[in-house]
């Protein structure tokens, strides 16, 4: 598709999926200040180069891409995560949030030779995390040994720490985890495996991770990366993800001032099928089912962590 096109000298990976261009309108109405709080941007390849560490060479997804799709689905802000794509070349998420005026702020990879001026520089554009990456098929080797070292570098500005991995690892990192000396969030709720039970021992851990440590936020977001029937639903249901709803529900309403949701456009990686951003943004009230859950989802966790305001009434 002409929207999506890689641009520079880079070529797309074999069988990418493009984002979903012209997304439908959604039913749901989203709350006055509703952030979504998961979302990259990227290149233009050739003004922002990929890295050549990358595993996979997306598509071009601009700023201007992501803010017209924020406008579009009815969201105020965003949280722009970097992606692996561009390693810990920061340089097209810091141009994105600074072409936003405010209403983004960014989650940076960085490396542990990263200077405390370096770090000044993100934090001026709005950068308010660093994220370190667990999932061995998107990365070379995980990274427990720089990321005490970044961690105390980054305590000064009271930024946070988003960890990404797989369910079938926590196990083994736990301990590491628990550990961690700042705030951490958690993407995609640690990807469950949703053909097995909610109740079950799987995510029983994941869900006790939480409890035990009350520092770990979690992005009950992805419902199209985790599921297994698709947009297709279950059971007579007539939502799509349905199979996901189970899991994102239990934890929503367990930690609701511990969660926050995201489009993750322009969804790298899908092999599936790539989802409408609308149809996404109508999920939210099969998992957050109150607009006092919703308010806290989507408006004052965000706000709270993002930008350090403090919403205590609905609607503020």
């Amino acid at each position: 598709m002409a929207h999506g096109d890689t641009t520079g000298d880079f070529q797309k990976t074999p069988g990418w999926l493009d984002w979903y261009h012209g997304p439908t309108a959604p039913s749901f109405t989203l709350p006055a200040g509703a952030v979504d709080a998961h979302c990259h941007v990227f290149g233009p390849g050739a003004e922002f180069p990929y890295a050549p560490e990358r595993k996979y060479t997306p598509c071009d997804a601009s700023a201007e891409q992501l803010f017209a799709l924020r406008d579009r689905l009815g969201f105020d802000r965003n949280v722009i995560v970097q992606a692996t794509c561009h390693g810990a070349d920061n340089s097209a998420l810091v141009d994105a949030l600074r072409r936003s005026d405010g209403r983004a702020r960014g989650v940076a990879t960085v490396r542990r030779d990263i200077t405390t001026d370096q770090l000044q520089e993100l934090h001026d554009a709005g950068v308010r995390g660093v994220r370190f990456n667990f999932v061995k098929r998107l990365v070379d080797r995980v990274p427990t040994d720089s990321l005490q070292e970044i961690v105390e570098k980054i305590t000064p500005l009271e930024w946070h720490v988003v960890i990404y991995f797989e369910a079938e690892d926590l196990p083994e990192l736990y301990d590491f985890f628990s550990a961690i000396d700042a705030p951490v969030v958690v993407d995609h709720m640690g990807r469950p495996d949703v053909t097995k039970n909610p109740d079950g021992p799987e995510f029983d851990l994941f869900l006790r991770f939480m409890r035990e440590n009350d520092n770990v936020w979690t992005k009950v977001s992805c419902p199209e990366r985790l599921s297994v029937s698709g947009r297709r639903a279950l059971d007579g249901e007539q939502h799509a993800y349905s199979d996901v709803v189970p899991f994102a529900r239990r934890v929503v309403e367990e930690f609701p001032d511990r969660v926050l949701w995201g489009t993750d456009w322009p969804h790298p990686n899908l092999k599936d099928h790539m989802p409408d951003d609308g149809l996404l943004v109508d999920y939210i009230p099969q998992i957050a089912t109150t607009p006092e859950l919703q308010q806290k989802l989507l408006v004052v966790n965000p706000h709270r962590l993002y930008w350090g305001e403090s919403l205590t009434k609905q609607g503020d």
